[in-house]
């Protein structure tokens, strides 16, 4: 549930029964299949060590100039963007095979598929908070500074190397 007065704004905690996030929208994963890869990807609800969660799997591949799984929410209906001006990142609950994932984040500005902002972090085996300040966020493939008033997207992504990816995100949220 979103508590703004303990400086959150809850995006997803997946205890909806009808699927939606916090936000009214609803996750969806993709693969580099969209451009010719050929990784494979599988994501869902969970319910791991009595936490449910979104699951997201796959085989990473590099084959065909390919190289990513993830599952990906809008941040507001129809395409329009969220303010989160007033927010200083994004913390998530997660756990996972040990390996590197990241945060992509997606704006106004970012308008060719291969133009987004990204943030890694590692997915231990147990459960644990990662607090992403948006500072940390880097521009890949443009160079504009990340403007987190005009958010529009945001995305788990397992990319840039041949492995198998699974990691679970059991909470997601804005924080102050």
């Amino acid at each position: 549930m979103q508590n703004e007065s303990d400086g959150i704004r809850l995006i997803d905690d997946f205890s909806r029964p009808d699927g939606s996030s916090a936000l009214a929208t609803r996750w969806q994963s993709f693969s580099d299949r969209v451009m010719g890869g050929v990784s494979t990807v599988s994501s869902g609800i969970e319910v791991i060590d009595g936490r449910r969660c979104l699951r997201l799997r796959g085989e990473v591949s590099l084959e065909n100039d390919g190289g990513f799984v993830q599952v990906a929410l809008a941040l507001g209906p129809e395409d329009t963007s969220f303010d989160a001006g007033e927010y200083q990142g994004i913390r998530l609950r997660v756990r996972g095979n040990g390996e590197r994932y990241f945060v992509h984040l997606r704006t106004e500005q970012t308008q060719r598929p291969w133009h987004y902002y990204a943030a890694e972090f590692t997915a231990e085996t147990d459960w644990r908070e990662v607090t992403i300040p948006f500072a940390r966020f880097q521009p890949q493939n443009l160079g504009v500074k990340l403007d987190n008033s005009r958010l529009r997207r945001l995305a788990i992504v397992g990319a840039w190397k041949n492995f198998t990816a699974d990691v679970a995100i059991s909470r997601i949220e804005f924080y102050r």
